[in-house]
């Protein structure tokens, strides 16, 4: 673990002095690599006076550019506005973490207070009359502008933002379209606040006979969490990482159950944070939005900047691989049901029972046992090997500085990133469950790379996971789901660290191409390679036996049913929730009726159920868009594809162009046109389905 921070103990003395002016968040950040957060120097306090001061800041920012009286130009309007609001950026950046790593009842009240405030601040700037008067000019004159390719890039897509998002609206459905984002926002915190307060609830187990059969260092790490509130016991947390490891190893059905409810409930109680009102709120006002701004649902309002474009598209995607994956399910459950009727356990297998006994087929199948594998996965070696992969595949290094830099919890390790021997970027880590963290993993930035400003902007890039922490000092073992995901984050770290583009504006890719990088990092985990080198046993430090390796392999494609239905069951009913005109209003009698239609297998759960679906609910982000894992892993695929046909999934001249054509060029040319440039061609599904061991749909097969 890295050291705590020096300042630490200066933040504790500041806490009880007056909160900090505005300008301790909004200034400049100082320090190494361009400026750091200053995270030593910021409390919950500060962040009205913040709000307030950015957005006075940035509205006076705005009006130097729309009352500029020279004529208007690409520099005096575009560039202009990409050169401004860099306080505000910082002002977020600090916000997400707070709202996000570190939420608390005072950060709630602030959340619930000012977002919709911030929402509807923003939506006036962008609706600002003058503003599109000016982009309208510019696009209509573009051919004789003298733009570059990118220069053009970013003025047709800003203006498509801006006709798409309601620009050319009056102004009374402009008032109506304020209004209704601003209830949005509202909604998204109401939402988020209600089902974090649901994973902060936790099972205490106190019979000895409660942990029994669970592996020695996840009991460990159950006895601490509830050492830390004050129990005598083991305190199972009402999060997955928490509950997967119980659910797969517990023989005692009673508690899977129980515990497996409390999970798969969360937002679903009938109590104060119970989600279903406010989803169903959600759903009005997107519909509303979606009929305001000219598009039929909302699912074609979110999908009209986007690789897909068409809901259509992504459901016909969908539906290829559905059927195949839940066949795999009636296969993997036939299995299931034969190692439970052999023990006479007398049983019908359960959803609670599915990772219990797939457990059971996979040690019968493959003589392959989780628990097995779990001390060669040490979470420090795998760091160490996804480190060492972006080395070998990209040229990158990354050099722990903990303690050099100020962060936002004493756990965060920091490490300084180059490439070829230029320093690129600043990786921060924040790998522990804990309270006020929300559920999940994610990659944010607190600062992307530019070159617009003529600073060298180096990129500030953040992974943050949710392990359970080894207990007492001992290593964090992770299994190999965890340490796919741990790839997967820093896969789309590796994305935002290797841009090389000009125009903050094209930064952001379409939402289905967002994955897509992180889904490719995936790969990498498993080769002989990253295995041989860093799958070493945290007690004995011998590398993982050959034999262990080789019945992964024989594995590979092992509960794909599970995992695919898992995911998928989510992505088909946020499609089907959001490409109709009539909003539902009963979200748990639409959840069940949906699954029935669609042929969910009874003996499982959808990953995210919907009163706990943050993807959707806690913003705009992947509503509409929660296909995007399988349309980016059907790239992925294909890629993986790239470098398999190459005979080594490490070549160098195949990463590069990765690299150059995919990974550093953000958004500055289509994504589609960029991918058949470096592939040939549109992805292949087969590879998906040759990927998770699936037939082949008939029409690639003819």
């Amino acid at each position: 673990m890295g050291a705590p921070m020096p300042a630490l103990a200066e933040t504790k003395k500041a806490a009880v002095t007056s909160p900090a002016p505005a300008s301790a968040i909004l200034d400049p950040w100082t320090g190494p690599y361009d400026g750091v957060p200053p995270w030593d120097k910021v409390k919950p306090a500060d962040f009205p006076a913040a709000f307030d001061a950015a957005m006075k800041q940035t509205k006076a920012e705005f009006e130097v550019i729309l009352t500029n009286p020279a004529p208007v130009t690409f520099d005096n309007t575009i560039k202009a506005n990409e050169l401004a609001g860099a306080s505000v950026n910082r002002l977020f950046s600090i916000w997400g973490v707070h709202s996000s790593n570190l939420s608390n009842p005072e950060i709630r009240k602030i959340q619930a207070e000012w977002e919709p405030k911030i929402s509807a601040f923003f939506n006036e700037l962008q609706l600002d009359a003058r503003w599109f008067q000016r982009v309208q000019y510019l696009y209509q004159e573009r051919a004789n502008l003298g733009l570059d390719n990118a220069q053009m890039r970013l003025l047709e897509r800003t203006y498509d933002g801006l006709v798409r998002n309601g620009a050319m609206l009056d102004s009374a459905k402009k008032a109506e379209l304020i209004e209704i984002e601003t209830n949005i926002a509202k909604q998204f915190s109401e939402f988020q606040n209600k089902v974090l307060a649901d994973e902060e609830t936790y099972i205490l187990l106190t019979d000895p006979a409660d942990v029994v059969g669970l592996p020695d260092s996840f009991v460990a790490s159950l006895k601490a969490a509830a050492e830390a509130k004050g129990k005598t016991g083991w305190a199972v947390a009402n999060t997955r990482s928490a509950i997967q490891p119980f659910l797969e190893n517990s023989p005692r059905r009673d508690l899977r159950e129980k515990i497996w409810r409390a999970f798969t409930m969360r937002g679903d109680n009938g109590d104060a944070n119970d989600t279903n009102a406010t989803i169903a709120e959600i759903l009005k006002l997107r519909q509303q939005r979606a009929e305001l701004l000219g598009f039929e649902t909302h699912a074609h309002y979110r999908m009209a900047d986007t690789m897909a474009k068409e809901p259509e598209k992504a459901m016909d995607l969908m539906m290829k691989v559905w059927p195949a994956a839940v066949a795999r399910v009636k296969e993997e459950v036939a299995d299931m049901q034969g190692i439970a009727d052999k023990e006479k356990a007398g049983i019908t297998i359960e959803p609670w029972d599915y990772r219990y006994y797939a457990e059971k087929v996979r040690k019968a199948k493959y003589d392959l046992d989780q628990n097995e594998l779990k001390p060669y996965f040490q979470l420090d070696n795998m760091v160490a090997a996804m480190f060492d992969a972006a080395g070998k595949l990209y040229g990158m290094s990354f050099t722990e500085n903990t303690g050099t830099v100020p962060v936002f919890e004493p756990e965060v390790r920091t490490f300084e990133v180059k490439r070829d021997g230029k320093v690129i970027g600043l990786f921060y880590l924040d790998n522990f469950a804990r309270a006020g963290k929300r559920s999940g993993a994610w990659m944010t930035t607190y600062r992307d790379q530019f070159k617009l400003s003529g600073k060298n902007n180096i990129t500030l890039a953040s992974n943050n996971n949710n392990f359970v922490k080894g207990a007492g000092g001992k290593p964090t073992l992770i299994s190999i789901d965890d340490a796919s995901t741990l790839f997967h984050e820093f896969g789309h770290a590796i994305h935002y660290l290797n841009y090389d583009i000009t125009w903050p504006g094209l930064g952001n890719t379409p939402r289905d191409f967002v994955e897509y990088p992180s889904q490719v990092n995936e790969n990498w985990l498993l080769t002989p390679y990253i295995l041989n080198t860093y799958a070493k046993h945290a007690e004995t430090g011998e590398p993982i036996p050959q034999a262990l390796v080789d019945k992964i392999k024989a594995s590979d494609t092992f509960n794909q049913g599970f995992a695919t239905v898992e995911y998928l069951s989510s992505a088909i009913l946020d499609m089907m929730l959001h490409h109709r005109k009539e909003p539902v209003t009963d979200p748990r009698a639409f959840e069940k009726e949906a699954l029935a239609k669609i042929g969910m297998p009874k003996e499982m759960v959808m990953r995210h159920r919907l009163p706990q679906f943050n993807h959707l609910f806690s913003s705009d982000g992947y509503s509409a868009g929660y296909y995007s894992y399988l349309w980016s892993e059907t790239m992925d695929a294909d890629t993986w594809a790239a470098f398999a046909e190459k005979g080594d999934v490490w070549d160098k001249e195949t990463a590069e162009r990765f690299r150059s054509m995919l990974l550093s060029t953000g958004n500055e040319s289509d994504r589609i046109e960029a991918y058949r440039a470096f592939r040939g061609r549109d992805p292949d599904v087969k590879y998906i389905m040759q990927k998770r061991g699936f037939p082949l749909p008939a029409e690639t097969t003819k």
